[in-house]
């Protein structure tokens, strides 16, 4: 398994990966969510690439081999098998906050078929050292009620809530 940052040539995949996502929030939310839909298009994915505020960070490997690359010039073992979509952002303080840097891990996402096989770990811990390079003071994210197997995977992974977004449906 190997860890990099995304790029074109990835995006296919990493679009198959974000209608895995959006369906597993229609089952919480289809009130909110559109089975089948991305949250982000080929041309957003390939502009998100030059960003380097917005890091996209994927897992390559064999989906048939555990993910481990049986050649490591081979290409074709270079399936996605997970991806982190990540935003830097910078708090500048106020009179109360004091000013600190974050990654905002905006989605992590690993393949059906990849799960239990350490992925979104090795993903996580790949964001966590990136985030120590930078000196970010923490990283962040958001995690969908009802989405319990998210939860208790970023628990184990360490985090711990901050704040809590409430609702009232009209």
């Amino acid at each position: 398994m190997e860890i990099r940052r995304a790029e074109d040539k990835d995006s296919e995949r990493i679009i198959e990966l974000l209608q895995q996502v959006c369906n597993i929030h229609a089952d919480i939310r289809p009130d909110l969510f559109i089975y089948d839909g991305t949250k982000y298009s080929k041309e957003d994915l390939h502009e998100m690439y030059k960003d380097d505020t917005k890091p996209i960070f994927v897992a390559v490997g064999d989906l048939d081999n555990g993910g481990k690359k049986d050649n490591p010039d081979d290409n074709n073992n270079e399936i996605v098998q997970g991806y982190c979509f990540c935003q830097i952002k910078k708090t500048e303080g106020s009179r109360c906050i004091k000013p600190f840097a974050q990654i905002f891990i905006d989605d992590l996402c690993v393949d059906e078929k990849a799960r239990g096989q350490h992925v979104g770990r090795q993903l996580f811990d790949y964001v966590k050292s990136y985030a120590k390079e930078l000196g970010c003071y923490e990283i962040t994210l958001n995690v969908w009620e009802g989405n319990d197997s998210a939860r208790r995977f970023y628990e184990n992974m360490g985090m711990k809530p901050k704040e809590t977004q409430m609702e009232i449906i009209l």
